[in-house]
This record gives structure tokens, C-alpha cells and sequence, in this order.
């Protein structure tokens, strides 16, 4: 019961935590939208180069996703509001410990993928592989900009044992989040899952807008007015999730449950 308790207070720290860092950093919000532009403008202007054209992409979704965390660490860990030229001074932060963590990856998923293709089951095992390590990486993020690391095998490992430690507290509200998606997922693994983490861009942006879609759909909400609701709301969404999930990880990282508890007991 005392863990149960210790953790909703963490939530709920977290919470506050991120509604103040939003209010007071709300400019992130516009910048995800102009990133989201930006990267859309990328992909049509390489979408005719190949492998070239990949690598260029790759390069500038880690580019988006590092100023994405600059900005979100000054609103979490510096606690200043966010101005204009920050955005622009936020460009190549991070760029290569995201590309890093992502190169390291790509070859053995690559060859995952097309060694599966032959196997009946092969889909659904690959689908498999992708959510484990997106479980694996779902706090890689957090690690780049909250914790010191000296080369990309390093935010792996953080990563891993960061789950292993606190996977209850850190996925329960993702879970609830997305239980829509949950659900449509286990109706169906042979759907995609992405295996980045949240070190893709469009992934950062379109989880949220999957999460609220299927939110007002399931709660009736037209599907004309979803639309114009989800367009409207998913940019303050994702900024919103990062800034808990920041504040969140901040909490849990480099302190133990027992700690937590006693934490509890002394604020009781």
C-alpha cells in the first residue's frame, strides 16, 4: 500500500511539474509544429534519392529530436521559459547522440526484416522483437539530456537498466494512455511497432495524435470534428507527455521504491 501511495504521489508530482513547465514554456508547442513542417519539406525533397535520400532523412530526424530535447530540457531540468532564439539555438544539440543510438540499431533490424520475410511467422515475430526494444529504448530520450553518458552503447544501457529498475512506474501510465491502442494491438501484432523509441521525430508527434484519435473515437466524437480536435491539440499533447515524461523520469532516476516510500512517510 505504501508503494501504491508513493507512487500516485509521483504521478502527481509529475503532473504539476508539467503543467508548470508547459505554462511557462508553451513556445515548444510552436516549434514542434514548425519542426513537423520542416521535417515534411525534408522528406519531399529527398523522397526521389534512394538510400541517399534515407540517409538525409536520418539525419534530419535526429537533428529535429535533438532541438526537441534541448528545448525540453530547459523547460525540465533549467526551469526557464523558452523564447524565440532558443529554438533556433537548440539546432545540433544532441544530433549525434541520437543518430548514434539509431545507426547502431538500424543494420540489425534491417537484417531482422528482410531474414524474417520468408518466414510464415516471420511478421509477427519481428513485430515482437520491435516492441521489446521499443520498451527497451522508451526512456532513451530522457537518458540523453538527464544523464551523463560517454557514447551511445552507454544511453543504451541506461535505457535497459532504467527499465529493468522502474518499468512499473514508468509504463503504467502509458498503458493507460494508450489503452485504445493497446488493445487494437493485441487484436492484431502484426502491425508495425516502431523500435526508435522516441528518438523518431514523426513518432513523437503521431503517437499522441493516434492516442487522441482513438480517445474521441471511442467516445463518439465525429469523425469531422475529431479531426479538426486532434490537428488542434496534438502539438500541446506531445509537448505536454515529454515534459511529464521528463519530469517523471527525473523522480524515478537514481532513486530506489524503499526511497520513494520513505520519501512518502516523511511528507505524511
Amino acid at each position: 500500500m505504501d508503494l501504491f501511495r508513493a507512487t500516485l504521489l509521483l504521478y502527481r508530482h509529475a503532473l504539476v511539474k508539467a503543467a508548470r513547465s508547459f505554462i511557462r514554456c508553451w513556445m515548444i508547442a510552436v516549434a514542434v509544429v514548425v519542426f513537423m513542417v520542416l521535417l515534411i519539406f525534408a522528406g519531399a525533397s529527398v523522397g526521389r534519392l534512394g538510400l541517399l535520400g534515407g540517409f538525409l532523412m536520418g539525419a534530419a530526424n535526429a537533428l529535429l529530436v535533438g532541438a526537441t530535447l534541448s528545448l525540453i530540457e530547459d523547460a525540465v531540468l533549467n526551469a526557464r521559459p523558452i523564447r524565440f532564439q532558443d529554438i533556433w539555438g537548440s539546432f545540433g544539440k544532441y544530433f549525434w547522440d541520437v543518430i548514434g543510438v539509431l545507426f547502431i540499431l538500424w543494420i540489425p533490424m534491417m537484417l531482422l526484416e528482410r531474414g524474417m520475410a520468408a518466414n510464415p511467422q516471420g511478421q509477427v515475430i519481428t513485430s515482437l522483437i520491435f516492441l521489446l526494444l521499443f520498451i527497451i529504448l522508451n526512456p532513451a530520450p530522457e537518458v540523453i539530456y538527464q544523464v551523463r553518458h560517454g557514447s551511445s552503447l552507454d544511453i543504451i544501457r541506461e535505457s535497459y537498466e532504467f527499465v529493468v529498475e522502474n518499468w512499473i512506474e514508468w509504463f503504467l501510465p502509458l498503458v493507460v494512455l494508450a489503452f485504445p491502442l493497446l488493445l487494437a494491438f493485441l487484436k492484431n501484432p502484426t502491425g508495425h511497432v516502431a523500435w526508435t523509441g522516441g528518438l523518431s521525430f514523426a513518432q513523437l508527434v503521431f503517437f499522441p495524435w493516434m492516442v487522441l484519435n482513438s480517445w474521441l473515437a471511442s467516445l463518439g466524437v465525429p469523425a469531422d470534428l475529431r479531426w479538426i480536435l486532434v490537428l488542434v491539440v496534438t502539438p500541446a499533447l506531445a509537448v505536454f507527455l515529454l515534459l511529464f515524461r521528463g519530469h517523471l523520469f527525473a523522480g524515478l532516476h537514481g532513486t530506489s521504491r524503499r526511497q520513494r516510500m520513505f520519501r512518502l512517510r516523511t511528507e505524511d
